[in-house]
């Protein structure tokens, strides 16, 4: 049985008691949670060496770090170390985007992050399936699920299944200014226009969801027709394939398979708010799992801290998932350095949202913090640092003075000194 049968059955299971331990809630409520469809623990049964996350209400906002080899480079040492600072730097979960020419490099890529990846792991299938089948336009459901199970088989835990673009939404999206931005969208909408039928995906949905409960596979509910600039934001193919996607989530859950939403995007800053309403409305409150979002189309270079900005408000107001953004979007490949960088700044929207929604452990941490600031105790304000490298970098390179402030205003000057009621 998956997370989601055991749940409905009142069964606790080790994964929700880890959860619910990490998370500082009672794991009865927990499963409470997983049962209606709130919550989701994306863990799939062979993945041996996971340290398992819970994501939705109630919890704590998780952070997703995409790595994963290009053609450009196909190294899986190099992804190795994006995984290893992605963890360093806290994230909770990790994606494997790899692409190639050649289905060989995909899989040992994926099968070397798998085997040293204690956090959940995710992918998307249907990347390998269009390489597989030797271009977008041959692909079939037999292909696709080939390498579902595949990648199944090995301990993916949660997969990206771009089953919401349809027909209808393809001529939707016709008429934006772009038209997809999604890679997995694409690929679709393509299939589809040069095949003149219906998304395999959406034909054969059940046929994912039989693989998806044999391993308890969480699905990531793809946004393939996510906006992806603030021209085209909350535009009617956005709506239409959300409403696509609750169809299927509901679907998903009377088979026993967890299901996570995923959301735009690039969309303003005034319209996060009624994204986020929107999708726990007509998706009955699943995790809402949100690239960013961009509140802004011309941040090249500084995409990262614009996607902050926008995540931060996306989770204060009910988003359960951020997929971090590095400073090399819409640009290349990021390195070791871009991803670690994209990690800290979503980490720290992520627990400006916790924060907001009045989570107890991250006040308690902030707390700590300002005790520590006020003691002048620098090596407890380095345990309570989101980013403690940084922070070990930069008071390594300030002296400290007799009393033990910083060389900002002095012994004399410090505002802490001046008044220690």
């Amino acid at each position: 049985m998956t997370q989601l049968e055991k749940a409905k059955k009142r069964e606790l299971t080790p994964e929700m008691a880890y959860v619910a331990k990490q998370e500082g809630i009672d794991a009865k409520i927990l499963a409470k949670n997983i049962a209606s469809g709130l919550v989701a623990i994306p863990a799939n049964k062979k993945h041996h060496n996971l340290k398992p996350i819970g994501v939705g209400g109630g919890l704590t906002v998780k952070v997703n770090a995409n790595i994963g080899a290009s053609p450009t480079d196909l190294s899986l040492k190099a992804e190795l170390k994006k995984m290893d600072v992605a963890i360093e730097a806290k994230a909770d979960a990790i994606m494997d985007l790899s692409i190639s020419k050649n289905s060989a490099d995909i899989d040992r890529i994926r099968k070397g992050i798998i085997e040293k990846c204690p956090l959940p792991l995710g992918t998307v299938p249907i990347y390998q399936a269009a390489i597989e089948a030797g271009g977008i336009d041959n692909m079939s459901i037999e292909n696709y699920l080939k390498v579902y199970e595949k990648q199944a088989k090995e301990g993916v835990d949660f997969t990206t299944v771009h089953a919401g673009v349809t027909q209808a939404g393809l001529k939707l999206a016709q008429k934006r200014l772009i038209p997809v931005v999604s890679r997995g969208g694409s690929f679709l909408l393509r299939w589809m226009e040069r095949n003149k039928k219906e998304n395999l995906l959406y034909e054969y949905f059940s046929e994912i969801l039989n693989i998806a409960r044999e391993y308890d596979i969480t699905i990531s509910l793809g946004d393939g027709l996510r906006p992806g600039c603030i021209s085209d934001s909350t535009d009617e193919a956005q709506i239409y394939e959300l409403k696509v996607l609750a169809e299927l989530a509901q679907q998903a859950r009377e088979r026993g398979v967890q299901v996570i939403i995923e959301g735009p995007g690039h969309i303003p800053l005034n319209e996060i708010q009624k994204n986020v309403q929107l999708e726990k409305d007509i998706c009955q409150k699943a995790p809402f799992y949100v690239l960013g979002p961009l509140p802004i189309d011309t941040a090249v270079g500084y995409d990262h801290i614009a996607c902050a900005i926008g995540g931060a408000l996306a989770g204060y107001w009910g988003a359960d998932f951020l997929c971090y953004v590095t400073p090399k979007e819409h640009i290349g490949l990021p390195n070791v350095d871009d991803v670690r960088e994209g990690v800290v700044i979503t980490k720290i929207a992520a627990s400006i949202a916790d924060l907001a929604r009045g989570n107890k452990k991250t006040i308690a941490q902030s707390r700590a913090m300002s005790i520590a600031r006020k003691e002048f105790d620098w090596e407890k304000m380095l345990e309570y640092a989101i980013d403690a490298q940084k922070f070990k970098q930069l008071i390594g390179k300030e002296p400290r003075l007799k009393k033990g402030g910083c060389s900002m205003c002095g012994d004399d000057f410090c505002a802490l000194r001046v008044f220690d009621n």
